[in-house]
């Protein structure tokens, strides 16, 4: 007799625990397992988990008895070799297990929910007589209880170990494990109605069935004839359609399919709503945005990423889709990225007049069945005959989809903070993922923005990166005019008591009474950032956390920020017991208060967190904009991000100092890049734009160079200050940071991993210190930095840190303190 072959798939779960977990494979499932197919496994004594295969070899493990795989979930795989590579770059690179990756990466309705349920198998017969009599009463428990846990099991059958006995249970075919009954992606299915094909092509037979049922049944006449009106054109139409156009109920349309007149047949159709299948456009361009396509082109032969630095409203989106446009012609797919999910409904509504139904958008806002499908379209093993997506739009989630042919990458607002990802782990950047990824497909990849991150330019200036510009406006639109409005001038002249400078608001009225449109940019939501006691100066701050508590009017309610907590406005301070406590600082709350007392008939809406919650609020409030419903949007950084309105003459900035004050060596960066991306929402298509910048220190740099739109020489003195003083780009960060509800046990603990980390890396740790905010959600935080150099040894370096952070976390009287590493932290 033969001897069989034992094989062994090495599985990934879902779970932060270092590598892969090997298991072996039955020999019924051998032909049918592969690379990238979920699979059901157990770990541990009572948990059952889907994970997927990563290697099928024949290596017996030497330690343990490996456990065997139990079921296997769908017929294709789920994930590919690329996709794992990946996923093990990102847990390698920003110091995270692969298992977190996972669980990231995979849409929560393809993770399947539960982990210990049982339940009987469908098929089983029901013959006990087969079972022993401790499976006889594991059967018949879940009959009687439909379900049940491996507790259950050990309870009923006073047994401590289960798992041989649901195995065997497994094996007959008696019980099922409950995750396959609830795998959660289901494919959405409407019921669609053809005539039989005995009735098709005669009449005659037609005729005689209509001659029978306006005797008999005078409602099934009418719903044939309606479809024989819906079908003029095609074979087939909706139920729901003819019920509707019918306007009749189930009944007569069961009635025909009864009598064989009708043929009813499931279809599986998208959840995502009917897309654009009209006339597509073709994209044109101006012969400077020609130029700068074949530069990138051109390129692409020796450095596959580029990056294209674009002032505000330059064209570049345009240059994108032709691009795309190429890619997609010949067959390849293109991934274009956004920061965050309020621009992808200006940005697809334009892709899909060149691309139509071959655009798909994903992010968070999706639900998990949506996102799923998405997940199957963009895949060469597709489980459902739906067409594929070419281009998909998203935020940085996108990154994780399993495109089969991805050739393009579009990363546009490459600065932008968002693309990073600060929680859970892994704590990963979009934007330089995506350069790997677009490697591991041998794709090209272009990075935009009006004003790039530092690290890319340098990127770009230093030869790593291609690189293309465009300094004038699409059509000639001028840059807009920026003033600054000195309020330590104003204050001084007693010109000034309110939120606005009175150069703001002439320019307002003057806006106002063109029909033209404001968009007002304060970098903070609610009323007011805190109240005062004028008496003691007592201020409110959140029980969880070590920051004031925000005031909303909206509610009526003092909140966090950062944990959610809320309460009441105190009526009076509850030290000193004054009643006269004052409201300091301004959010976009009240300054959309104070515009409806300046403006009483003017519409004003507020564009940020609070008020764009639901799903599609963000889309609605910018149509609304759009269709110039609205005359002045205030809004936080949120409107500083790529839209484009084509009816804003004037932009304010409230408060240009916060931005600038910042203790953080970025500080100077990101508010020079968000006065500007402000800036450029101004002025767009027949009238040269006006931009105030509202300031008490109107010489700071950064103001000056936003005045000159001076980009490079921005550029230009920051990297020489970041040059000077060791920080990135010249070198590298990884950020540590410590949490812990005992605030001494922290610092013990800080101080002691800062002390083991100088042992090889001396000068190059920093700390530990408290951040501004040194305790948030009830845990204190201390942090250290470590700054390394650009060099070979950095992997090394990055090997001993995450040893050392281990090694820390194995201390017994540290074991509680949360350790969370961050490497390029923004």
């Amino acid at each position: 007799m033969e001897e069989r072959t034992t094989y062994f798939a090495d599985i990934l779960l879902p779970i932060a625990v270092e590598g892969y977990f090997t298991y072996r494979i039955p020999n019924d499932l051998v032909k049918d397992i592969k690379l990238g197919m979920r699979v059901v496994v157990q770990f541990g004594k009572q948990k059952f988990y889907t994970g997927l295969v990563r290697h099928i070899h024949q290596n017996i493990p030497k330690d343990y008895m490996p456990k065997y795989v139990l079921s296997i979930v769908d017929p294709y795989p789920l994930v590919n070799e690329v996709h794992f590579q990946f996923w093990e770059w990102i847990a390698s690179y920003y110091m995270a297990t692969v298992g977190e990756v996972m669980n990231v990466a995979l849409p929560s309705s393809l993770k399947l929910a539960s982990e210990t349920h049982l339940a009987l198998h469908p098929d089983f017969d029901k013959d006990y007589n087969s079972l022993s009599d401790k499976e006889m009463m594991v059967a018949e428990a879940c009959e009687i209880q439909k379900k049940i846990t491996l507790a259950d099991v050990a309870r009923i059958t006073d047994m401590s170990s289960v798992v041989g006995l649901v195995k065997k249970l497994i094996d007959k075919k008696v019980i099922i494990l409950e995750e396959e009954l609830q795998n959660r992606f289901q494919p959405k299915t409407r019921v669609y109605l053809s005539l039989h094909p005995d009735y098709k092509d005669n009449d005659e037979k037609l005729n005689k069935i209509f001659n029978e049922l306006e005797k008999r049944a005078p409602r099934q006449s009418e719903a044939l004839l309606m479809f024989l009106s819906m079908t003029h054109d095609k074979v087939e139409v909706s139920r729901n359609s003819l019920q509707a156009m019918a306007n009749i109920g189930p009944s007569p349309i069961d009635g025909l399919i009864k009598k064989g007149i009708l043929v009813s047949k499931e279809h599986v159709v998208s959840r995502l709503g009917e897309l654009n299948k009209g006339e597509t456009q073709e994209v044109s361009l101006t012969p400077l945005q020609h130029g700068v396509y074949e530069s990138i082109r051109k390129q692409w032969g020796e450095k596959p990423t580029v990056l294209l630095h674009g002032i505000t409203s330059s064209g570049k989106t345009e240059i994108y889709i032709k691009l795309a446009a190429e890619v997609i012609q010949q067959g390849g797919q293109v991934l274009y990225l956004l920061p965050e999910i309020a621009l992808t409904a200006q940005i697809v509504n334009r892709l899909r007049r060149f691309f139509g139904e071959d655009v798909a958008v994903y992010h968070s806002k999706f639900n998990e069945n949506e996102r799923a499908e998405i997940w199957n379209r963009v895949t060469e093993n597709s489980l459902y005959d739906l067409k594929p997506f070419k281009l998909v739009v998203g935020t940085r989630s996108a990154l994780f989809l399993p495109f089969s042919n991805l050739k393009l990458i579009i990363v546009d607002e490459e600065h932008d903070a968002s693309f990073r990802q600060a929680q859970p782990a892994p704590r990963y950047n979009a934007r330089d993922a995506a350069i790997y990824l677009a490697g591991l497909y041998q794709a090209h990849t272009i990075l935009g923005s009006a004003t790039p991150s530092l690290e890319s330019y340098f990127n770009a200036q230093s030869g790593k990166y291609g690189f293309a510009q465009i300094l004038t406006r699409y059509s000639d639109i001028m840059l807009p005019e920026i003033i600054v409005a000195d309020l330590r001038e104003e204050k001084n002249k007693g010109a000034s008591k309110s939120l606005f400078s009175q150069t703001l608001l002439k320019l307002i009225s003057e806006a106002l009474s063109q029909k033209e449109q404001v968009i007002l940019f304060q970098n903070r939501r609610g009323y007011a950032p805190r109240i005062e006691c004028d008496k003691c100066n007592w201020i409110p701050l959140c029980k969880n956390c070590d920051v004031s508590m925000v005031y909303h009017k909206e509610y009526h309610q003092l909140r966090c920020h950062y944990c959610g907590y809320s309460a009441p406005l105190p009526s009076e301070c509850p030290v000193c017991h004054n009643t006269a406590l004052f409201l300091r600082g301004f959010g976009t709350e009240k300054i959309e208060d104070e515009l409806s007392i300046y403006y009483p008939n003017a519409r004003i809406a507020r564009f940020d967190l609070d008020s764009v919650r639901n799903k599609n609020a963000h889309i609605d409030l910018l149509q609304r904009f759009e269709d110039r419903d609205i005359d002045i949007l205030v809004g936080t950084q949120m409107v500083t991000k790529g839209l484009d309105f084509d009816h804003v003459s004037l932009v304010g900035i409230l408060n240009a100092d916060n931005m600038l004050v910042y203790p953080d060596f970025r500080a100077f960066e990101r508010g020079y890049q968000l006065m500007a991306q402000v800036a450029g929402r101004a002025g767009r298509k027949n009238k040269r734009g006006k931009v105030v910048i509202q300031t008490y220190n109107p010489q700071h740099p950064a103001i000056q160079f936003v005045v000159e739109n001076d980009y490079a020489g921005m550029a230009k003195q920051q990297l020489s200050e970041r040059a000077h003083y060791h920080y990135p780009p010249f070198t590298r960060l990884i950020m540590i940071e410590l949490k812990h509800a005992d605030q001494k046990n922290l610092f013990e603990g800080a101080n002691y991993l800062a002390k083991l980390l100088r042992v090889e890396l001396g000068k190059k740790v920093l700390g530990p210190e408290q951040p501004v905010i040194s305790r948030i959600k009830g845990l204190f935080i201390y942090q250290i930095l470590i700054k390394l150099d650009r060099n070979h040894l950095l992997n090394t370096y990055k090997e001993f840190i995450h040893r050392t952070a281990r090694q820390f976390q194995n201390e017994k009287e540290f074991r509680r303190i949360i350790v969370q590493l961050h490497v390029d932290p923004i």
